[in-house]
């Protein structure tokens, strides 16, 4: 199991987790609300969690999977949602 986290700086946060938790919950098992969220991927989860100055998004890769992959599409989605805002900042990190 590998997991990488990022501190995503955002006035939005909570937004971009419910329309992210919305979006995904289509196809995947979802459970939020305003201010914690989580995404139930094939490969492992997406963890969230929301603040008034930040997002926190914890990436977790369950047996076979590529972390850099997941960590790849998770941004891209959030950063559609933000395209107002401009594009969202993911210092990925390591979590042990």
């Amino acid at each position: 199991m590998s997991s990488s986290r990022a501190i995503v700086p955002t006035a939005n946060a909570s937004r971009y987790l419910q329309q992210l938790c919305k979006h995904w919950g289509h196809k995947f098992e979802v459970s939020f609300d305003p201010q914690a969220g989580r995404v139930a991927l094939p490969f492992g989860p997406v963890d969230l969690k929301a603040d008034d100055a930040a997002l926190e998004v914890t990436c977790t890769i369950e047996g076979e999977g590529d972390l850099a992959r997941m960590q790849q599409v998770v941004a891209d989605h959030l950063n559609r949602f933000a395209h107002k805002e401009g594009e969202l900042v993911f210092d990925w990190q390591p979590v042990a």
